[in-house]
């Protein structure tokens, strides 16, 4: 595997087993590439095959972990995300064996929805992503609008109780309640995870309560991209180091 140690400050990750750990894999600047538009993003062939191959290779004990919801992770990733567990939303919707858990809708989301619209209709590089438990504002094709966004997004926040949840060059509006590292700790208690060491792989600080979840199960964290304060044990450098290293755990 190709990699970049003069990007990376964190130490490569070591091999895990199929027999002792559990993969948590979140999807955005992970599995693949962040963009300005992320309705455009989705899987290609060959992540639909690296997660086919993780998933008969770790028996299920396999999980993409997001910030998604679970019906954006279907429609990007195809038939093969109802064979893959899926904790969408931060982790407040979780779908595994085909069972699926969904909590109620925030009850000012709608309003705040209504909020950022308007919002962005003053500020036309600005992209609204509307998820099923939560609202992001994107504004990477318009970064000097960050303080503009940011201080806005807290005031909708407020006005509608919801939390406030800073990302890469974006910030999201959601229910209270639940992060990344919730749904290790759910699945890593359930079958056929239980028992295993749990093994997250992550790039944004939406990830950090994972990265920190998986160290204190036993397991570690690696932190995908930019080396900064973070509870990851490891590190990789980009979304290729990502799949070339899951690439390698496929091999028996």
């Amino acid at each position: 595997m190709q990699t970049r140690p003069d990007a990376v400050a964190l130490p490569l990750p070591p091999a895990v087993s199929p027999d002792c750990h559990s993969l948590f894999l979140d999807f955005d600047g992970t599995l693949v590439s962040l963009v300005d538009d992320p309705a455009s993003v989705h899987a290609d062939p060959e992540l639909r095959e690296l997660l086919a191959a993780l998933n008969a290779r770790f028996a299920g004990r396999l999980a993409i972990v997001s910030g998604r919801s679970i019906a954006q992770l279907d429609a990007m990733i195809g038939p093969l995300a109802n064979a893959i567990t899926v904790a969408g939303s931060h982790g407040a919707e979780i779908r595994q064996d085909g069972h699926a858990h969904e909590p109620l809708r925030p009850a000012g989301l709608d309003a705040a929805i209504a909020e950022a619209r308007a919002f962005a209709a003053a500020h036309p590089a600005m992209i609204v992503e509307i998820k099923s438990q939560g609202v992001g504002l994107h504004y990477r094709m318009q970064p000097d609008l960050e303080a503009d966004v940011r201080a806005r997004a807290r005031a909708i926040g407020a006005a509608h109780h919801l939390y406030v949840q800073p990302g890469k060059m974006m910030v999201e509006l959601r229910g209270p309640g639940c992060d990344k590292g919730d749904a290790v700790k759910t699945l890593i208690g359930r079958t056929p995870m239980a028992g295993s060491l749990p093994v997250f792989l992550g790039d944004d600080l939406t990830d950090e309560a994972a990265l920190a979840c998986a160290q204190a199960q036993g397991g570690f964290g690696v932190l995908v991209g930019t080396p900064r304060a973070t509870a990851a044990d490891y590190g990789l450098a980009d979304v290729a180091d990502v799949r070339a290293w899951l690439w390698d755990l496929t091999k028996g």
